[in-house]
């Protein structure tokens, strides 16, 4: 059962249904929004009156292209491919791109969404976008991979720029493949643009800690709720859902936190390892050798894979989900409550459902939602933007120190906000509020627009 929304905001929400029609994870990030709203709308009521929320639901810009390429056996494939500019009025469009089948328009319009009010917590200038494809890389050959990109490219370039969208990777989009993609953007344009992109190679204008930024953060967050309610992570059990660079890297700081790690997964299933994750051969496993977390049962004899498991059924004190959106459903939720879970920090882009996030909340354990909780890569990626404009690069050491500033800040800034509008301990509400106020007033201050 969903909150009641406000009648000041229900029917905004109503337009947005009506205005797009089948985007189901798009309503859902709107709706999620807009339930924090209310009391916002009554302190401010200029922001009621100028529109602002209809204003920020509305992208400024939406572009849809055809990607054809060439596979291996010199057949034409096409594939449909989306940037979505949501707003620019705190910097320029900041986001990545996924290449997934699953992308259509809706998960972008989610993304993009969800990134206005991530990149706005961050308190840096960057303003929210995200892009993407249905290509799925898996399965294709590097060759395969290049031609995509660079036909990808040759339609995108002409909408980037450091001033104006500068992209970054996400699920299916790795150094590679934004290695393909800035060489074609280079080749076109005769710029070298190192702020163009983030996530880059470390040896042609990348940051140290971009790799690790997002797993890192939300660690960070999660050690920061802790650290509120006077507990910390050292000694805790925890799961992380995923395999990838997200939950590599929360693994590798949960560890040196002084937690534990018992479980990860992809898609195929779930591996347990009671002992605790071997981070070094998971690594080798996913980042070297790209295997399927399976093959760790191999090499630890008393590490159990379940196929198609349910990682959330796995008992933990903290959990990190950090593969998908909707990846914890209420069931999931009341489960890990039930079995003695007290912090949830998201790594992906809304991995939790409506149902999951109320059974969260009532239980009143620390739970931080994705748009601040996994704020840490696009953090970085902004970091990375300030080396590139400086020609400068900075060591690892003070980098994860910015990275871990700017966590503690948003933290901070979510509660803080909470307990403004009432809601103490309700970091949704906090980091939605937070979010939306700051990008409402540079709105308000630049006009119609």
């Amino acid at each position: 059962m969903s909150v009641h929304l406000d009648e000041k905001v229900a029917p905004i929400y109503q337009e947005v249904l009506a205005r797009n029609p089948g985007e189901t994870e798009f309503h859902q990030a709107v709706r999620e929004v807009l339930e924090s709203l209310g009391p916002v709308l009554s302190k401010y009521p200029e922001f009621r009156d100028s529109k602002v929320i209809e204003r920020i639901c509305e992208p400024e810009r939406q572009i849809i292209f055809r990607v054809p390429w060439l596979d291996d056996q010199n057949r034409i494939q096409v594939n449909r491919a989306f940037r979505v500019e949501f707003s620019s009025v705190l910097g320029p469009y900041k986001g990545g791109m996924r290449f997934h089948p699953s992308v259509y328009l809706g998960i972008i319009k989610f993304l993009g969404f969800e990134q206005i009010f991530k990149n706005s917590l961050t308190g840096l200038p960057i303003g929210g976008g995200k892009g993407g494809s249905d290509f799925d890389p898996k399965g294709k050959s590097d060759a395969e991979v290049m031609r995509f990109c660079q036909s990808f490219m040759t339609e995108l370039y002409r909408h980037l720029g450091e001033h104006t969208d500068v992209p970054a990777g996400d699920i299916g989009v790795g150094a590679r493949e934004l290695g393909y993609m800035f060489g074609q953007y280079k080749r076109i344009t005769n710029r070298y643009e190192s702020g163009v992109l983030t996530g880059k190679g470390l040896n042609w204008g990348g940051s140290l800690v971009r790799k690790e930024a997002t797993g890192y953060g939300a660690t960070f967050f999660a050690q920061e709720m802790l650290k509120a309610r006077g507990d910390s992570l050292e000694g805790k059990t925890c799961v992380v859902s995923g395999s990838g660079n997200v939950a590599i890297y929360t693994i590798e700081k949960v560890h040196q936190f002084g937690g534990k790690v018992v479980a990860c997964s992809d898609s195929n299933g779930v591996i347990f390892h009671e002992k605790g994750i071997d981070l070094d051969l998971l690594k080798q496993l996913k980042e070297v050798e790209r295997r399927r977390v399976k093959d760790y049962a191999s090499y630890h004899k008393d590490a159990i894979f379940t196929e198609n498991g349910n990682i959330w059924e796995i008992p933990c004190q903290v959990a990190f989900p950090s593969a998908t959106q909707n990846e914890v459903n209420g069931k999931d939720a009341a489960k890990l409550v039930k079995n003695g879970c007290i912090a949830v920090s998201e790594g992906a882009n809304m991995p939790t459902t409506p149902e999951g996030v109320e059974i969260f909340l009532e239980a009143k354990i620390a739970y931080g939602p994705a748009k601040a909780a996994n704020a840490g890569g696009v953090a970085t990626s902004a970091l990375e933007m300030q080396q590139n404009a400086s020609r400068d690069s900075w060591d690892f050491e003070y980098t994860e120190k910015r990275l871990q500033d700017i966590m503690m800040k948003i933290h901070r800034s979510a509660a803080e906000t909470a307990e403004e509008f009432g809601t103490p301990g309700n970091l949704v509400n906090g980091a939605n509020i937070a979010g939306f106020i700051r990008v409402a007033k540079a709105m308000l201050a630049m006009g119609v627009i």
